[in-house]
């Protein structure tokens, strides 16, 4: 799976490197470290990535809140992180040093724009003084690079207009960086092709751009030499380097694949789930259909409709939207419909952080609905791992009759790395038996079709497609009769109902892996985790392990129900400790349901834990 490109003859050789990219929400900073990120794939690096946007949609041009960046982390080992801090930043403008210069390593590298640090740049940023010549960059290595200048000396040949030449700098700055690191090219000149053919000025111009950087860097002599990062040893396959969201959309049509029905999505656009509904709106071809409605409740109640009819139903959102969903999600808890709620949880409440990630609608996935309504709840734990987690929540959707809630939160949405492409027929079979017939027999002998009759086994009711000869029935939100589904408002029927719906939901623990131990056998502390703090913790793990502290660590697919020997594992260890990007939903769960005391370890700042920060709390836990 790896590339090669041409080397320069010193070549510095490295393990790892993490750069981040920064420059004006304008300035193409997620193009150039996605493009950056895709070579870096093709040569065989192992990477985790970690894109930021700013929060306003038209923030001012060169201010601290119209800051764009993107970290890559590459290495020739696996990694489970975009790492703790970058080594290089590449800052397109005042307003992107002074944003991320605290992030970045002390002693590390700094390539800046030169030719946007003047008054009134310098001054939308907050600066008094020019960092470049007041003494404040000392400790860095810093590589000043009139990146603008030359990218429209560069491209001026081809008749661009200045600015519309501006606009490639951000590709003069890819050029240079793949200089550095000895990225291949052919990739990043394939996607400019392929990306701009329509226009041939404005894809030569990026080409002549990004070609001018690679040049700078090989013949400025400001750089004593280049580096590489070796390709990883990876499981033989075939990889591509994919987002979460991108993997979540994949596994929903797999689910719907192995599932043998036609997939539809009903979901109103809202970041940072709106990747899926654009991804899954691709491919018709696998019988995928994708309805973008008015507004949140009519988005779920169409995947309802189509749940009903017997299609996969599916409605994407973040936690807003779940809010608003919330009455709807009742109707198909009463209904026994599958179902499955992708929430890709962004920082709240209300609008919140639309751009930043956070873990904080665990307790609203858990008991957001009006009336006892439990409801399954499943989470990825990487970016790659929401095609497994798509495919999970749709089994048991299917199988219990169920909705089910899909937590993956903007970290993982939004991150990427590489991923092994599964065989297909490794993947589970999900196929549903319709009900074809009359199930029961009334006092009179005439044969209908009872829509509450339950599997002994999972509690599930029948799923019978609506125009199916024989078995006409109703469903809905009032209360129904248990068998027969006629509404009823006796006070035993409704106790039985509620109870009959709970007793199915906690049936599925029977039905999901028991959660396994990594670590110590003997370790004082135990670190439980879901979602998207599984790679922070595990870089966690193995730093403490490495200073002889004996550290173990549980991860969480599950927290609805929990597997069945959580509590027995919880009770082995004196101390556990719950990273979350919350305030404790986690620990409060556990400290209710096992009695154990659950210590917290909070992160409300719209950025994931890194490492070091539950490196850290792990030793001050172990230490207290």
């Amino acid at each position: 799976m790896s590339d090669t490109a041409e080397r320069p003859s010193d070549i510095v050789e490295l393990d790892r490197v993490i750069i981040r990219f920064a420059g004006d929400s304008g300035d193409g900073m997620q193009l150039t470290g996605d493009r950056f990120t895709n070579a870096s794939a093709l040569f065989g690096n192992d990477l985790a990535t970690l894109p930021e946007y700013p929060a306003e949609i038209r923030a001012p041009a060169g201010t601290i809140a119209g800051v764009s960046a993107f970290q890559v982390h590459i290495s020739d080992h696996a990694i489970t992180t975009p790492g703790d801090a970058p080594s290089v930043l590449v800052a397109m403008n005042p307003a992107a040093l002074k944003s991320q210069l605290g992030s970045l390593d002390r002693g590390g590298t700094i390539i800046v724009n030169t030719d946007t640090f003047d008054d009134r740049n310098l001054a939308k940023a907050g600066y008094d003084e020019n960092p470049l010549s007041d003494g404040s960059l000392g400790g860095y290595t810093v590589y000043e690079v009139p990146m603008t200048h030359l990218t429209k000396d560069a491209v001026a040949p081809l008749g661009v207009k200045p600015r519309d030449a501006e606009r490639s700098k951000n590709f003069f700055a890819l050029g240079l960086v793949s200089w550095m690191y000895t990225r291949p090219e052919a990739p990043t000149l394939d996607w400019i092709h392929s990306k701009f053919g329509k226009s041939a000025q404005v894809e030569e111009a990026n080409r002549v751009a990004f070609k001018a950087g690679h040049a700078f860097g090989e013949t400025a002599e400001l750089f004593g030499h280049a580096y590489t990062v070796k390709a990883a040893t990876l499981e033989p396959g075939v990889y591509t380097n994919i987002t979460g969201s991108t993997a979540l959309a994949w596994g929903l049509i797999a689910a719907g694949q192995q599932a043998k029905l036609p997939l539809f999505l009903g979901s109103y656009p809202i970041t940072p789930a709106s990747d899926i509904l654009h991804e899954l709106s691709k491919h018709k071809n696998f019988g995928v259909r994708t309805l973008q409605a008015e507004d949140e409740i009519a988005g779920i109640t169409a995947a309802i409709g189509a749940a009903f009819g017997g299609h996969l139903g599916i409605t994407t959102t973040s936690g807003p939207g779940v809010a608003l969903k919330s009455e709807a999600i009742g109707l198909a808890v009463s209904m026994e419909l599958p179902l499955l709620i992708v929430d890709v949880q962004r920082g709240g409440p209300s609008t919140g952080l639309p751009t930043k990630t956070e873990q904080a609608d665990l307790l609203q996935a858990m008991y957001g609905r009006h009336g006892e309504s439990p409801v399954p709840i499943v989470a990825a734990k990487t970016s790659s791992d929401c095609f497994f987690a798509a495919i999970e929540a749709a089994r048991i959707a299917l199988k219990y009759r169920t909705p089910v809630f899909l937590l993956s939160d903007g970290y993982l949405a939004n991150g990427s790395e590489p991923w092994r492409l599964p065989d297909v027929a490794d993947l589970p079979d999900l196929t549903v038996e319709f009900a074809t017939e009359p199930n029961h027999t009334n006092d009179d002998g005439t044969e209908v079709y009872w829509p509450y009759l339950r599997d002994p086994e999972t509690l599930a009711r029948p799923w019978a497609v609506p125009g199916t000869p024989g078995l006409m029935h109703r469903i809905g939100g009032l209360e129904k009769q248990d068998g027969s589904g006629n509404v009823s408002y006796e006070p035993a029927n409704h106790d039985k109902m509620i109870r009959l719906r709970a007793a199915k939901i906690a049936g599925i623990a029977k039905d999901i892996p028991d959660v396994v131990v990594e670590g110590d056998a003997d370790a004082e502390l135990l670190i439980v985790g879901w979602g998207s703090t599984w790679g922070a913790i595990g870089g966690a793990l193995d730093r403490c392990r490495v200073r002889g502290q004996k550290v173990a660590r549980i991860h969480l697919t599950h927290l609805n129900p929990f597997p069945a020997n959580l509590g027995e594992v919880l009770a082995r260890y004196p101390k556990v400790l719950v990273p979350e990007m919350n305030l404790g939903q986690l620990s409060r769960m556990l400290r209710a349901e096992f009695l154990v005391d659950a210590k917290s370890v909070s992160k409300v700042r719209g950025a994931p834990f890194t490492a070091g920060e539950l490196e850290r709390a792990a030793l001050e836990a172990l230490e207290a």
